[in-house]
């Protein structure tokens, strides 16, 4: 499927809030970040040219994209945060949302 993935026996999908965690060397030391954000979109049709691209909006107000190759070996782990309700392939509609407008957006449960 476009708007899903699976990870390490966990499934994610488009508009899910993910922490991923990344390691980084930086000289003989290696650390580990997390970036928490939405998963916006999955482009790639197999496993090694997968990618997926996460959105966060930072304290100062700022939207920060990443884009994470699946297969990288810095990729150390992704957890799901928030499960979505959205089932369209891309959420790139979210870059001029609030984060009110966000969650009722991706978050409201079907009737």
């Amino acid at each position: 499927m476009a708007n899903s993935f699976i990870y390490k026996n966990k499934s994610f999908s488009i508009g899910s809030t993910v922490n991923v965690t990344y390691k980084f060397k930086e000289g003989q030391k290696e650390h580990k970040q997390i970036f928490k954000g939405i998963l916006m979109k999955i482009k790639g049709s197999t496993p090694y040219t997968k990618m997926f691209t996460l959105r966060k909006v930072s304290n100062s107000g700022i939207g920060v994209e990443r884009i994470i190759p699946l297969a990288s070996p810095f990729l150390d782990d992704i957890k799901l945060v928030k499960k979505s309700s959205y089932t369209k392939a891309k959420a790139n509609f979210i870059r001029g949302l609030s984060q009110q407008e966000l969650r009722h957006k991706l978050y409201r449960t079907k009737k």
